[in-house]
């Protein structure tokens, strides 16, 4: 008989947000895969359990992610952790957690805190939809095409962002998006936990004269719908209807649907634009 994977939530900084369901698990289990041993071996011993501990994390995933699995189908019971927070999320574990429902071996998740929920929640921002954006790319295209949906993006969207790359990353946030609100939250749940909240300009000017310290979870405002809207309405304003046209379909639309969309924006039927259109061909 398989076992089973027990994902397990562990405090993001204070240990009293530990559940007994936690700690029974832990006791339970026949291995603990922890992110950094070192880390997890101090939580278990402030909980005096003594189990095996095995390394799995970011580097080894994929060698150690095949150890594990060989593991779970002869039956070892397996605890995941990481060092703060659910596993799964901007996190290994992912790839563990879908080998074993690919797998049909058996998950069970222990939940517990987690940093962007915690952030998101103390922002005050929209939260009815929100996008969870992770860590963003560090290669330069992929980082490019990120912030140009966060530009039009009406949904709250949060980030995580090490201390060392807080202020050049704000920095371009206030580029790309303009002086949008944001929530720069650390040591979350810790003595010293801090959110400050302010436009992005003012945290450019914060963070280069107060150097960063701690992990930090960002959560933006969304783009206010009606600015988008009128700023929509400005940009094809200025195009031929030809123009504005070829704007949606280098964005990927056929000429059927981009016609749809340019009559849509102008207030028009298909067969006013489509007239518009010929007229334009007929004069150039």
């Amino acid at each position: 008989m398989a076992g089973r994977l027990f994902v397990c939530g562990t405090p993001i900084g204070n240990l009293s947000d530990m559940s007994d369901r936690l700690k029974e698990t832990l006791e339970e289990v026949d291995l603990i895969a922890a992110e950094d041993t070192r880390n997890s071996l101090k939580l278990l011993n402030h909980l005096g359990i003594k189990k095996p501990l095995t390394s799995f994390h970011q580097h080894n995933r994929f060698e150690k992610g095949e150890v594990l699995l060989r593991q779970l189908e002869k039956g070892v019971n397996i605890a995941l952790i990481s060092d703060a927070g659910m596993p799964g999320i901007s996190d290994p574990g992912q790839e563990l957690i879908s080998s074993c429902n690919d797998a049909g071996i058996g998950v069970t998740v222990i939940p517990g805190p987690t940093a962007f929920a915690t952030a998101l929640v103390m922002s005050g921002f929209d939260s009815d939809r929100f996008f969870y954006e992770g860590f963003l790319p560090t290669d330069k295209k992929e980082r490019e095409s990120i912030l140009k949906e966060l530009k039009t993006r009406t949904v709250t969207t949060v980030i995580y962002e090490a201390p060392h790359r807080l202020t050049e990353t704000a920095a371009e946030l206030f580029d790309a998006l303009g002086d949008r609100k944001a929530a720069f939250c650390k040591e979350l749940t810790k003595l010293h936990e801090e959110c400050r909240i302010m436009p992005l300009s003012e945290a450019v000017s914060y963070y280069r004269e107060n150097v960063p310290k701690g992990e930090y979870v960002i959560v933006l405002e969304g783009k206010d719908k009606e600015e988008l809207k009128e700023e929509s309405i400005r940009e094809w304003e200025q195009l031929s209807p030809e123009e504005h046209m070829d704007m949606y379909i280098r964005e990927g639309l056929d000429r059927t649907s981009a016609m749809k969309k340019v009559a849509k924006d102008r207030g028009l039927s298909k067969r006013d634009v489509y007239d518009m259109l010929l007229q334009d061909k007929e004069e150039g």
